[in-house]
């Protein structure tokens, strides 16, 4: 079988673009508890051969968890009977900073509430996260109009950035949430003698 110039340009351009972002895993489709375990075991390996420091290897672990359950649990685009949610997963590391990027389907009806949950953990201080961490665990989970959920805190308390996101408009229903957490790696110092 003959693939075509063009079908070819665009795999070599897809994988310079990948390589070129540090981007290590892609995956787009259904998220089920398989899936999240083999994505955080590949990752979790790959940061192993790279000698990378525990810290950082449990926070990119337990953000990864968490974007994948909240893809999983919180797709407006399902796939199966068994309500399991569909989207796009990408992990990745450029420079000192591990990056794990999620997208799916919402709808419209939803996008005001996580922007302000967004927004609220954003501008919340590393204090008032584990304050609202430990509120949210001992009062079980918030209504939408009550603040950030458990898992968006988590990440945010795992990630020393920003999380960054963006609604793009789809149709008249829904929108693409894309969400990017970033991690910054610790540097693993060798023993000195």
């Amino acid at each position: 079988m003959d693939l075509n110039v063009s079908f070819i340009k665009s795999v070599l351009n897809l994988y310079d673009e990948l390589l070129s972002n540090g981007i290590s895993l892609v995956y787009l489709g259904e998220f089920n508890h398989q899936i999240t375990k083999m994505f955080t075991t590949m990752a979790d390996n790959e940061m192993g051969r790279n000698d990378e420091h525990k810290s950082t290897r449990k926070k990119v672990y337990h953000s990864m968890v968490e974007t994948l359950q909240n893809m999983n649990k919180h797709s407006d685009e399902i796939v199966s009977k068994n309500n399991i949610g569909k989207g796009l997963f990408l992990i990745g590391k450029k420079d000192s900073i591990y990056y794990i990027i999620t997208a799916n389907k919402v709808n419209k009806s939803k996008v005001d509430t996580l922007k302000l949950a967004l927004n609220e953990v954003n501008s919340s201080s590393p204090e008032e996260l584990k304050e609202m961490y430990k509120k949210q665990l001992k009062e079980g989970t918030l209504s939408e109009k009550q603040g950030a959920g458990l898992g968006l805190i988590d990440i945010a308390r795992k990630s020393t950035r920003e999380l960054h996101y963006q609604f793009i408009p789809l149709d008249e229903e829904h929108s693409f949430f894309i969400l990017k957490v970033e991690i910054e790696s610790e540097i693993n110092f060798p023993l000195i003698a």
